[in-house]
């Protein structure tokens, strides 16, 4: 389990520069107010001054302006660092259909308007970079609605006015192959917790220097299940902070391990008959104060009244939630049974196949910054996910629970996977297809209200895209299966 102390959002940095920027056809747009912050007092004036300044003592050459698209995938406009002023007060022009992803079709004209409480300093290549993470505004300077940075910030916003917070920490799982190969490797063993001396290992430990080195903290790191997979336990922190987290660790992983003569892999089955790698996600709702709501030391499973219907809600829309969280057809290669992943919505302590499992409590022996009791573990989430929709549709699902007061149902923790003894189901089945988990998606009323009408509609081209492509393809196992018998 993952404990709870963490950075906040990293420290921040900036440089003066000149007016925002113009579109690729060197045309220059008006100065954009579009793109301008919504300014916080001497908090915000603060946060810009620590970037500036941090900008200016490690030499920054190039800022990185990141978003992520609809799938996750991180996106970036590069600009020098003297421009870093003015694109912090008026935002950045860029093509706004990047964020459709592969469903991209006609340009849009977007203003990139940077977080200065993401600044973090990077070194690619030999030159100093910085990063900051944006959300897309629109030309007159509205959130843009299918940007899931604002989404998922809005709904936190919601759940802060009614006194609640919400906080997560995901355990990330991901592969190590050789550059040329992709299979088992010869000097890592399949064991669980293996501590390994072969070079998979010493480049995972390099990983993680890596990863802390450019202020992604790491609770701690293992070796899995399958030979080369591994696990970064990321600390339990707000959502939208987590949700940045997550998405420039991906790409940085993968950077680092090509720099090593290897390749890493966040995609969720990349090995027929081996475990698959998951995003259990461990949940805790927080009230202004700071304390866990979630927690009731005198239930048997430390569960609050709160608790019980948040994550009778997220059992109840767990199959609208599945698009969202296991959002690539091969995501469905790994909810199947006999790999510890769920295949429905049951919940429990001991059961590895639990849709959401209850941890034991930490109680008594911990200092107060590493105790929150009672936490929510959703094992339904994989790494492949854009995590600010998948925390959105989490949080909406959870949220809903409360607002309608759900009843949560017995605990299965003799029945494996959610079946009883006569091998009928007893729990809600999860989808067992990309295809089922985009027709579940547009039964949910309160997940796609959530999301809202402009950001589904993006999400559900782009996999529908993707779904229709893959029921095309002829594979090698039908050729081998089916060419001689028909």
């Amino acid at each position: 389990m993952p404990h709870t102390t963490g950075p906040s959002h990293g420290d921040h940095a900036d440089s003066p520069g000149d007016h925002a920027g113009s579109p690729g056809d060197g045309a220059s747009p008006a100065p954009a107010p579009a793109g301008a912050r919504v300014t916080n007092g001497d908090a915000d004036r603060r946060a810009v001054d620590r970037v500036l300044a941090g900008i200016k003592e490690a030499g920054v050459q190039q800022v990185e302006l990141q978003f992520a698209d609809v799938t996750g995938a991180v996106k970036t406009v590069a600009v020098p660092a003297r421009r870093i002023a003015a694109v912090l007060a008026d935002g950045e022009w860029f093509d706004g259909s990047a964020i459709e992803g592969l469903a991209r079709e006609v340009e849009s004209d977007m203003y990139l308007r940077p977080d200065p409480t993401t600044f973090s300093v990077m070194e690619p290549a030999g030159v100093t970079c910085a990063r900051l993470i944006c959300e897309v505004v629109t030309p007159n300077g509205e959130p843009y609605p299918g940007d899931g940075r604002s989404t998922l910030r809005a709904l936190l916003d919601q759940a802060e006015s009614a006194g609640l917070g919400y906080l997560v920490a995901p355990e990330i799982e991901f592969f190590l192959f050789p550059a040329d190969a992709i299979g088992p490797l010869a000097d890592d063993p399949s064991s669980y917790f293996e501590r390994s001396r072969g070079r998979s290992r010493r480049v995972e430990l390099e990983i993680v220097a890596g990863l802390e080195a450019i202020g992604i903290h790491v609770e701690s790191s293992h070796h899995e299940v399958a030979s080369g997979q591994f696990e970064l336990d990321l600390p339990l922190q707000p959502a939208l902070v987590s949700a940045d987290t997550v998405t420039t660790l991906k790409p940085a992983v993968k950077e680092m391990a090509r720099d090593r003569g290897m390749q890493a892999t966040f995609m969720p089955k990349p090995l027929a008959d081996a475990a698959g790698s998951g995003m259990h996600t461990h949940q805790v709702l927080v009230d202004r104060s700071g304390r866990s709501v979630f927690d009731d030391p005198s239930d048997a499973y430390g569960l609050s009244a709160i608790a019980k219907a948040f994550l009778a809600g997220q059992l109840d829309h767990a199959p609208g939630m599945c698009a969202l969280v296991a959002p690539v057809v091969n995501s469905y290669k790994r909810l199947v049974p006999g790999y510890e992943a769920p295949v429905a919505g049951s919940w429990g302590r001991h059961s590895r196949g639990a849709l959401i499992r209850v941890p034991t409590p930490v109680r008594g022996n911990a200092s107060a910054d590493e105790v929150f009791g009672t936490r929510l573990e959703l094992r339904l989430p994989d790494p492949s996910c854009n995590p600010y929709l998948a925390y959105t549709a989490m949080l909406a699902a959870g949220l809903d629970g409360l607002d309608r007061g759900c009843e949560l149902g017995p605990p299965l923790e003799e029945l494996e996977h959610g079946f009883g003894a006569s091998g009928h189901s007893v729990t809600k089945p999860l989808p067992a297809s990309l295809g089922e988990a985009l027709i579940a998606l547009e039964d949910d009323d309160v997940i796609m209200a959530a999301l809202g009408s402009e950001l589904m509609e993006l999400f559900r081209t782009a996999k529908t895209l993707e779904w229709e492509t893959y029921r095309r393809q002829v594979t090698p196992w039908e050729r081998d299966t089916y060419f001689q018998r028909s």
